[in-house]
């Protein structure tokens, strides 16, 4: 609880958030996709944009994620995530040595965070990666307000440290995630449906 120093009046934690002014999010895509698995939800992302917006003005809203170019079905979600809301930045993923490929986009979020301090004041972290710890702390000092949206079993304790807030995603896995298909429902695509409409989102 915080405290007015002139009139005593106590603050809930509510209403102090309701001013977080411009909100920037940054989404770890990989990490949120291991996070969703992990839940056992699948995201809906309309409604993850709604909840982490929370009713600010969203500045705007990167989505970071490698991709397999000869994926349609992940290109195709991708598509639908540009036309609804989010700026996708990607890279090619990487074979490693055991075979497993990756794409580590932690530059490109840390630069982005950096580059855009002053055009907004709350960013909204969706990773639990503590290389990131660096670039929150560096914000920070900068005046800007950080939130950390992950799944606490997969969050290093450094970036919890250096947020301001913390958000489990499992206490708001209700909110983000899709409506579950009734059980004897069987998909039939429709001719000259759009993509947007499918909202077929996985990646």
């Amino acid at each position: 609880m915080l405290q007015h120093p002139e009139n005593n009046t106590i603050f809930t934690p509510e209403q102090v958030l309701e001013n977080r002014g411009r909100v920037a999010i940054f989404i770890d895509g990989s990490n949120l996709f291991y996070a969703a698995l992990q839940l056992g939800i699948e995201i809906d992302y309309t409604k993850l944009l709604c909840r982490l917006t929370a009713g600010s003005r969203l500045l705007r809203s990167f989505f970071y994620t490698g991709v397999d170019r000869t994926n349609e079905k992940q290109q195709g979600f991708l598509l639908w995530m540009r036309r609804n809301g989010y700026r996708v930045i990607s890279k090619d993923l990487v074979q490693l040595p055991d075979g497993s490929k990756k794409a580590n986009l932690d530059v490109e979020i840390a630069v982005d965070m950096m580059a855009l301090v002053g055009s907004y004041d709350t960013a909204v972290l969706v990773s639990g990666d503590g290389d990131l710890a660096y670039a929150v702390d560096a914000v920070s000092y900068r005046g800007v307000r950080v939130e950390v949206v992950s799944l606490r079993s997969m969050t290093s304790d450094s970036l919890i440290n250096v947020a301001d807030r913390y958000i489990d995603l499992e206490s708001i896995k209700e909110d983000i995630q899709k409506t579950p298909r009734h059980p004897n429902y069987t998909y039939r695509p429709l001719s000259g449906i759009g993509i947007a409409d499918e909202h077929e989102e996985r990646a």
